[in-house]
């Protein structure tokens, strides 16, 4: 059953998260360019951001309710506390297309997705790029949502090539990758990408509707 319903955004709304640590809190980015804060005890958004640009991912920290990483068609990486919603602490840039998806490895560590093909990683406290600007490449994103996921040491990601690619944190080629059907299969790509927690099993799913659970070889 529905408990609450919201309809603020104008637009599409890409991406919304529950924050870890106060489970009545959530966020929301939209086509409107706007970031909503709801609570599940009012039916009113607590807070609004206008961010001027399409939103297309929004996840807080997993270790605290007041920070939110916002990813958006402006390319850049918006980092906010919500306790002071002016302006974002940090804004990270660095890719050259719309950032699709924003995860959190660790606390500290952020890796956002793009489609320019990259995945970069960020130290939110520091405001600078883990590892002198790491870039993580080898996969093809340039058109679709191809998923993202990672845990403490790997990060994985989907292709345009119907592969699913995955790369340590601290290395800038792919670790391993798993291809979905044969050479030829490129009418298909990889939509959706899943770790098992902290474990080497992760799950990924394709264009065709094809679902695959994977074990990283040790």
């Amino acid at each position: 059953q529905s408990i609450m319903e919201y309809e603020e955004h104008a637009k599409r709304a890409w991406s919304v998260d529950f924050a870890r640590t106060d489970p009545n809190l959530l966020v929301s980015g939209s086509d409107d360019g706007k970031l909503k804060v709801w609570s599940t005890r009012q039916e009113s958004s607590v807070m609004g951001i206008d961010m001027k640009a399409n939103i297309c991912c929004v996840k807080f920290n997993p270790s605290s309710s007041n920070f939110v990483a916002v990813g958006s068609a402006d390319h850049r990486i918006h980092y906010y506390d919500l306790r002071s919603p002016a302006s974002p602490v940090h804004t990270f840039s660095g890719h050259q297309k719309t950032v699709s998806y924003v995860k959190f490895i660790t606390p500290e560590e952020l890796v956002s997705a793009s489609t320019d093909s990259t995945l970069r990683i960020w130290n939110v406290r520091t405001n600078t790029p883990v590892s002198s600007l790491l870039t993580l490449t080898g996969h093809i994103n340039e058109r679709n949502f191809v998923g993202l996921s990672g845990n403490s040491d790997y990060v994985t990601c989907g292709s345009e090539t119907n592969e699913v690619f995955v790369y340590h944190k601290a290395i800038s080629r792919p670790a391993t990758r798993h291809r979905f059907g044969s050479l030829d299969d490129s009418l298909h790509f990889i939509s959706a990408v899943c770790w098992k927690s902290d474990s080497p099993t992760l799950l990924a799913a394709n264009s065709q509707g094809t679902i695959k659970v994977l074990v990283m070889a040790a």
